[in-house]
């Protein structure tokens, strides 16, 4: 036989001799894989009943749920590789996750930075699970906040997940963080409208809305005049829950207007004042030309 042949033979023998050697602790490795699964989940549900007695805050507890699964499958993926392959050890393991983690930094540095953002956001908790908030462009309830990014469910009945790293490093306007948030309602008046007359017309129908908070009192100020109205602006307080927002601003909207029909408060289209005149009666050009032929006349 030809030798390059023969060492080819005795090399394939030779690695299936070692896979043999191998194939118990691979499959052994497996199953502690298959054994990690089930405990990381058991881990999370653990977990999760003992955070929600502990923890009272509900990102707090995502948190410590999202720690516990990713450790039981680090653990147990650890484990598994060490009895799969006996030859490797912790040493090795510690080599080369320190080599991996510079390339793998390198390569998902995006995911990094997300998943660092994540930890900080459920740390620090600058709004909660429910609030109604804005972010970059978008507006609506906190859904999830994950480990990568955070789920807002908008008012249109959209998911939108934005990266946590966005969330982070950006303005957030949290819209439920207090117990009353102000509405601001524009609406103007005619000129001979009795400033004092309307203010207290308004006041009265924003105090008597339903929804309006007693505390802080509803405001009407006069905010200027414009071009064709005296121009008012009634804030009251609400709850600070979209629905109701819009619901109170309908209703208030519908009440100013009655009650400015009542007292015959007009609230004026935008008025133009066009002068017109006759173009035949007065002629630029023949002004002109007689001043010039007085002025020549006088000299």
């Amino acid at each position: 036989m030809n030798p390059l042949l023969e060492r080819v033979e005795t090399s394939l023998l030779d690695l299936v001799g070692q896979f043999i050697q191998l194939l118990p602790g691979i499959v052994l490795g497996l199953v502690l894989v298959l054994v990690t699964w089930y405990a990381a989940n058991v881990a999370q549900r653990v977990v999760g009943k003992m955070s929600q007695r502990l923890v009272p805050s509900r990102s707090l507890q995502l948190l410590a749920v999202q720690v516990a699964r990713i450790g039981t499958w680090v653990l147990g993926i650890v484990i598994a590789a060490v009895v799969a392959f006996p030859d490797l050890r912790l040493g090795d393991i510690i080599g080369l996750l320190g080599l991996g983690s510079v390339a793998i930094g390198f390569a998902f540095q995006d995911i990094f930075k997300n998943f660092l953002a994540g930890i900080l956001l459920l740390i620090e908790e600058p709004f909660r699970l429910g609030d109604q908030v804005v972010m970059s462009d978008y507006e609506g309830t906190v859904e999830a906040i994950k480990i990568r990014s955070t789920q807002l469910r908008t008012y249109t009945g959209e998911l939108v997940e934005i990266p946590n790293s966005i969330v982070f490093t950006n303005p957030v306007r949290v819209l439920t963080a207090f117990r009353s948030r102000r509405t601001d309602f524009e609406i103007g008046v005619d000129y001979t409208t009795p400033l004092p007359l309307a203010k207290q017309t308004f006041l009265d129908v924003v105090n008597r809305a339903d929804g309006v908070l007693n505390s802080p009192e509803p405001e009407v100020d006069v905010v200027g005049f414009g071009d064709s109205s005296i121009d008012f602006k009634v804030r009251y307080w609400t709850t600070p829950q979209i629905a109701e927002v819009r619901r109170i601003k309908s209703q208030v909207a519908i009440a100013l207007k009655a009650a400015c029909d009542d007292a015959g408060i007009t609230i004026p289209y935008p008025i133009r004042t066009v002068h017109m005149f006759d173009q035949t009666q007065f002629n630029e050009s023949d002004r002109l030309g007689n001043g010039a032929g007085s002025g020549e006349a006088s000299r």
